[in-house]
C-alpha cells in the first residue's frame, strides 16, 4: 500500500508531514510518498537520518498552494503543486490514498476534480471526531458544503454510519440530525424533509436514526453521528473547539493562583492529564472526506509529526475497510427519486 503525502501543506510543512511520513513508515511498515519540493524534504530525511529508508519515496513537486489561494481554481493553476501532483497519484493508482494538512477548500475542489465522487453520491462531506461524554462523536458535514438539500444530509448520515461501522467498529451506530428541538416537527423545510427521509431508512432497517439532536445533546454523546449541513456543523465544531479551549485556560488559572491551588493541582495531576488528552487532535490524526471515490484524509492546519503519523494510520484503514466499495453497493438506498 502506498500513502502520499502533501509535505508542502499545513503550517508546520514541510518538517512535520516529512517526520510524520518517517515515523509512519517505522509504526505501519507501509510504503509513504513524500510530494513536495525535493531538495527541502531531502535535507529534513538528512538531518534525522531517515535517507535510506526503503519505503519512503520522494516525489518532487516545486509549487506549494498557498492558504490564500482561491480553493476553486487553484490546482488548475497550479499543477505542479504538492496537493495537485499527491491528488493525481491516487487518480493515476499510483497511490492509495492522500494525506494533506493544506487548505480544505482545495482539498476537497481538488478530490473532487481528480479522485471523483463515488457515484450516485452529490457531495464529499467533511467528517471530523470530537471528543464526548461517551467516547467520541463524527461531526457530518463539518463545512465542505454550507448550501444543503435533504438528499445531501440523507447521503450524509448513510456515510457517517458506514464508516462508523467498518472502520470505527461501531455496531448499529446512532444517527442523530442536528435540528434546533428534539421534536419531530422543529426545524425548517429542508429539516423536515430530511427528518422524514432518515425515519424511513430507519423503519427500513438501513440506519440507526434516533431523531433530531440539540446542540447540546452532540458533545453529551447522545449520538454517535451528528448530521448537519456544512455551515451549521462547522459553527458547532469551532465553538466547541473554543469552549474546550476557554475552559482549559480558566481552569489553568485557578490551579496556578497560589501555593494551595498548586499543590491540589499535584494531587489531580494524572485526572486533568487524562482530560486535557480527550481534545488532543495529535491523537486522532485528520478527517477523512467521505463520499470520495479513493480515501482523503484531512489533516489539521496545525498538525505536527504525530498528528501526521496518525493520519496516515487513518488513510490505511480507509482504504483497507472496504467502505468505498459498501457505499457503491448500497447507493440506491442512498437516493431521492424525483417523484419521492
Amino acid at each position: 500500500m502506498k500513502i502520499a503525502i502533501d509535505a508542502m501543506g499545513g503550517d508546520n510543512a514541510p518538517l512535520a508531514p516529512v517526520l510524520g511520513g518517517i515515523l509512519a513508515v517505522k509504526e505501519y511498515g507501509e510504503e509513504v510518498l513524500l510530494v513536495g519540493q525535493e531538495d527541502k524534504i531531502r535535507a529534513i530525511l538528512k538531518e534525522h537520518q531517515a535517507e535510506n529508508l526503503s519505503k519512503l519515496h520522494i516525489i518532487n513537486a516545486p509549487d506549494i498552494v498557498d492558504m490564500h489561494d482561491d480553493p476553486a481554481t487553484v490546482l488548475r493553476q497550479k499543477p505542479q503543486s504538492s496537493m495537485a501532483v499527491a491528488l493525481k497519484l491516487v487518480k493515476d493508482s499510483k497511490a492509495d490514498a492522500i494525506v494533506s494538512a493544506g487548505s480544505t477548500g482545495a482539498l476537497l475542489s481538488g478530490a473532487t476534480l481528480f479522485c471523483k465522487r463515488i457515484k450516485g453520491i452529490r457531495r464529499g462531506a467533511l467528517a471530523p471526531v470530537m471528543p464526548c461524554a461517551n467516547g467520541q462523536v463524527m461531526l457530518v458535514d463539518a463545512g465542505a458544503n454550507t448550501e444543503c438539500t435533504a438528499e445531501y444530509l440523507l447521503q450524509f448520515a448513510f456515510l457517517g454510519s458506514l464508516y462508523a461501522e467498518k472502520i470505527r467498529k461501531i455496531k448499529n451506530p446512532r444517527v442523530g440530525l442536528v435540528n434546533n428541538g428534539s421534536e419531530d416537527s422543529k426545524g425548517d423545510a429542508m429539516r423536515k424533509e430530511t427528518y422524514a427521509l432518515l425515519k424511513k431508512a430507519h423503519d427500513e432497517g438501513r440506519i440507526n436514526f434516533i431523531g433530531n439532536v440539540e446542540g447540546t445533546d452532540v458533545p453529551m454523546g447522545k449520538c454517535d453521528i451528528a448530521v448537519c449541513d456544512g455551515f451549521a456543523g462547522n459553527v458547532m465544531l469551532k465553538t466547541i473547539e473554543g469552549v474546550a479551549k476557554f475552559m482549559a485556560s480558566e481552569i489553568k488559572k485557578v490551579f496556578t493562583r497560589n501555593m494551595g491551588t498548586k499543590l491540589g493541582y499535584l494531587l489531580c495531576k494524572k485526572g486533568m492529564d487524562e482530560f486535557k488528552e480527550m481534545f488532543n487532535q495529535d491523537v486522532i490524526g485528520g478527517a477523512p472526506f467521505l463520499g470520495i471515490a479513493h480515501p482523503v484524509i484531512k489533516a489539521h492546519g496545525s498538525s505536527n509529526e504525530i498528528a501526521f503519523m496518525n493520519a496516515v494510520r487513518q488513510a490505511i484503514a480507509y482504504t483497507k475497510s472496504g467502505m468505498i466499495e459498501t457505499v457503491a453497493e448500497n447507493i440506491e438506498h442512498m437516493t431521492v427519486s424525483k417523484e419521492g
